[in-house]
């Protein structure tokens, strides 16, 4: 292929470089005169199905949510905080203040989500209910009750326990009638394409090990950033799965930073206790093998956990499924900001983090595997009668803790929860009647531990 130019020079290049640069220069003219057309059809799009959606919520999308992911990150990055501590990091590197404002950029791509209000309510919300309803039987109290108490320009943060991955999406199908949340996650999940569906969830991704205060500049700001905009939010403040059943003491860095957007000339920030207990959790035996080793690392292979969904997705399609046990989520007194501020004459990131764990634990779901387990680690063996009196004296004492009311005999308790043990083999029958089996002994304090502090707050009254 030949070029003739001015000169009459002629250059001879390869025609496949011709082909190359003619498919960069259609694609260069495409992206001048169509994507900004598409850009807005979908802006458009996703606009009709907010408008739509928040017919149906009572706390609608916020707008902040909806801002464009490459603002956000400009707002981020241009904020004065974020500025000076590019500067210092620049400087304590001894690096030019451009890379330091690069790794900066890079934290806040990282972080920054690019909520999709079609992935969230379509794809996530509809795979969360076909889960959580394949694999227990959820129950919910005092919801309503709860977020009807909250102002409507109040910012809503959910602060709860952290039992299992099915966590985020139980409570997110649970809400979901509500509000759309931000959750934050770890870097678990930062996993193609699994990263990519989180962030149009509108959750962040955290680097929960990062001591760099470059990063937690970044990250102080963002959160501060999503407070301000109003945008619901969800909180772990155990900072992780528990490991041995128990509330865990809260770590309040991400706490501390939801409370630095707030003012007390803005509007308020109101944080709810959401206490989380299962019959089952899917990462029982990993949990306690962690806890046993004193080591937060799980070892979890990704592919069996898919592999485990899947089967899950199948025995549903095909009616073969068999629900795990009971699911539950319980709600606390809430706890806001201008109140508590009021009420101290200034607002203490410890006082409050303590104040809201101890809220999640008066409110901690009584389900029939706990219970069951709680009395067994204690009073094993013990014959079916002994055992359904048991049951029946502790149901009374935790009685406002029992979610279901329509499962509140002892019967329909008693046998829920020995079936579920006795299939996965961690009690047995014997002449004296029922004990804890050597599996069992791995597993059942996991559950009982999950109550435990409910029932010696009964024993005390």
């Amino acid at each position: 292929f030949s070029l003739i130019i001015i000169m009459f020079d002629t250059i001879e290049l390869p025609t496949w470089f011709v082909a190359v640069a003619a498919v960069f220069a259609s694609i260069a003219a495409i992206e001048r005169a169509l994507i900004p057309s598409v850009r807005w059809f979908f802006r458009r799009r996703m606009e009709r199905v907010v408008a739509k959606v928040n017919q149906r919520l009572d706390r609608p999308i916020e707008p902040f949510k909806l801002a464009r992911r490459h603002d956000m990150i400009q707002q981020l990055l241009y904020h004065p905080d974020v500025m000076q501590a590019v500067n210092e990091y620049a400087k304590s590197e001894s690096i030019p203040e451009n890379v330091a404002f690069q790794k900066a950029m890079k934290y806040a791509r990282e972080i920054v989500p690019s909520f999709s209000a079609t992935a969230y309510f379509t794809i996530a919300v509809n795979l969360a209910r076909f889960l959580c309803q394949s694999m227990y039987k959820v129950s919910i109290s005092q919801f309503n009750q709860v977020l009807n108490q909250i102002e409507g320009d109040a910012t809503v943060v959910f602060v709860m326990n952290h039992r299992s991955n099915m966590d985020y999406i139980l409570f997110g199908y649970l809400a979901a009638k509500r509000s759309a949340l931000s959750y934050a996650v770890g870097e678990w999940a930062r996993v193609w394409p699994l990263s990519w569906l989180i962030r149009a969830l509108g959750a962040f991704f955290i680097r929960r090990k990062s001591e760099g205060l470059l990063y937690r500049r970044v990250l102080a700001r963002y959160v501060q950033m999503a407070t301000q905009g109003g945008v619901t939010q969800a909180v772990f403040p155990e900072g992780g799965l528990s490991l041995d059943g128990r509330l865990g003491a809260p770590r309040l860095g991400l706490l501390n930073y939801v409370m630095s957007g707030w003012t007390s000339d803005g509007p308020d920030v109101v944080f709810i206790p959401a206490a989380i207990n299962y019959d089952r959790v899917l990462e029982d035996n990993i949990l306690g093998k962690a806890h046993k080793r004193g080591k937060r690392r799980f070892g979890v292979n990704i592919f069996l956990l898919f592999k485990f969904m899947t089967n899950q997705i199948w025995l549903r399609l095909t009616a073969q499924n068999k629900r795990l046990g009971n699911a539950a989520v319980s709600f606390g007194v809430p706890l806001s900001l201008n109140d508590f501020h009021s009420q101290k004459k200034e607002i203490s990131i410890v006082d409050a983090g303590t104040e809201i764990l101890s809220r999640i634990a008066l409110v901690m779901p009584v389900l029939p595997v706990p219970l069951i387990a709680a009395i067994l680690i204690n009073h094993a063996p013990l014959s079916a009668v002994e055992l359904k009196s048991k049951v029946n004296d502790l149901m009374k004492d935790l009685e406002q803790n029992i979610i279901n009311p329509t499962q509140t005999e002892a019967t329909c308790v008693l046998e829920e929860g020995i079936n579920n043990l006795k299939e996965r083999q961690l009690i047995e029958l014997g002449p004296k009647g029922y004990t804890i089996s050597e599996k069992g002994r791995q597993v059942i304090p996991f559950y009982a531990a999950s109550i435990e502090h409910l029932i010696d707050k009964s024993k005390e009254l």
